[in-house]
């Protein structure tokens, strides 16, 4: 039995998912991993099925019946990584722009760093990103300024989705009161996490564009994340958080 569980949405991920499935369970950590899928039409979790063969007792598989978002998918696990009595639980992407070899750093910064959410932040160390155009590198970097300066968190990467909580900030935090799906799901996450003075902590990683699959990025999740910032400040404010 594994202390930690890697979570891993996907939709459309058939180019990516075995490749990640591996990288994720030969660590020399051993972690376990939930995928949840949102009923792919490429198959995506029929692969995971045939890998489950491979991989007992360590790869697991909620699918769910259609396209949800993000951030439901990511409370889904949530509950699911509560329910099973894991002790750390991890945000990851399934296109390797989050690289598997830094998920220890993550577990190290929880475990043995006083972290209660250990966030892999492409900006606290300058920008480390491969391969965005610098029209994406901008907005994000900005993204995270803006966040700062609405919120008042102390967090270079505010939509970085590349994290490890304890469990205990998952208990604390109602899953039941998340609004947001998109990007704005990962600000509404660590600022439940920073207004309940839980210890956050950015560790330096390489964030590295994907190459295989289709960005889910859109005009929608960019809105929802501006206009969220400031929802979420007047829910604070008027302590309805």
């Amino acid at each position: 039995m594994s202390d930690s569980i890697v979570i891993i949405p996907t939709y459309n991920e058939i180019e990516n998912v075995e490749s990640i499935v591996r990288a994720v369970l030969s660590q020399h950590k051993s972690f376990h991993l939930l995928i949840i899928d949102d009923n792919s039409p490429d198959h995506t979790a029929d692969k995971v099925i045939a890998l489950q063969e491979e991989y007992p007792g360590r790869l697991f598989l909620e699918k769910r019946a259609k396209k949800a978002g993000l951030g439901t998918a990511y409370v889904h696990g949530f509950k699911w990584a509560l329910e099973h009595k894991y002790d750390f639980i991890f945000e990851m992407d399934a296109d390797f722009s989050h690289n598997p070899n830094d998920l220890e750093k993550l577990y190290d910064a929880c475990h043995f760093g006083g972290a209660d959410l250990a966030i892999g932040s492409r900006y606290v160390k300058g920008v480390n990103v491969v391969n965005w155009p610098l029209s994406r590198v901008l907005m994000s970097y900005f993204a995270s300024v803006y966040v700062k300066f609405i919120t008042g968190m102390k967090i270079h990467d505010a939509t970085a989705g590349f994290v490890c909580y304890k469990r205990e900030v998952l208990e604390k935090i109602n899953l039941n009161k998340i609004k947001f799906v998109g990007y704005a799901f990962q600000i509404e996450m660590k600022y439940r996490t920073y207004c309940a003075k839980f210890e956050i902590k950015e560790v330096p990683i390489i964030f590295t564009d994907r190459t295989k699959g289709v960005s889910k990025m859109s005009n929608a999740i960019i809105k929802e994340a501006i206009l969220g910032v400031i929802s979420l400040r007047l829910k604070k404010l008027v302590n309805t958080l």
